[in-house]
């Protein structure tokens, strides 16, 4: 006597599940990737910058306008004035950058890029300081 029940497993539908989470993966994980933000550490500096009378600072308000140690300088000629300061011979080779909190990131980043392409080698942001500073 032969008995009709079969015992093989019917996966036919674990496949189907499958295959719909990996389109969703598919689909989903891209969309996931294109919008990150990232909010930056809180950092505080307890001291002053610059310190030294020699120190360069860039300037950009919030209107996007440079100045280089006070001082008002055209976008034009920004590369040239900094390599005039930052030449071939210059020892120090740090630009201290302060942008308004109203300036778009662009207008920040060329800046960063004009410095570094006309002799500056380290730059270095400044913030507002908080008004309780602890020292170590």
């Amino acid at each position: 006597m032969q008995s009709s029940v079969s015992s093989t497993p019917n996966v036919t539908p674990m496949v189907d599940v499958m295959l719909v989470l990996l389109i969703i993966f598919m689909v989903v994980a891209p969309t996931l990737l294109d919008g990150f933000v990232a909010e930056p550490p809180n950092a505080a500096n307890v001291s002053d910058h610059p310190r030294d009378s020699s120190d360069v600072t860039l300037g950009i308000d919030a209107g996007g306008r440079y100045y280089l140690n006070k001082n008002p300088v055209e976008a034009s000629a920004l590369a040239s004035q900094l390599e005039a300061i930052y030449g071939k011979s210059a020892e120090k080779r740090v630009l201290y950058l302060k942008a308004d909190r109203e300036v778009e990131y662009a207008r920040v980043l060329a800046a960063i890029d004009t410095a570094r392409n006309h002799g500056v080698v380290v730059v270095g942001m400044i913030t507002h300081q908080p008004t309780t500073v602890t020292n170590r």
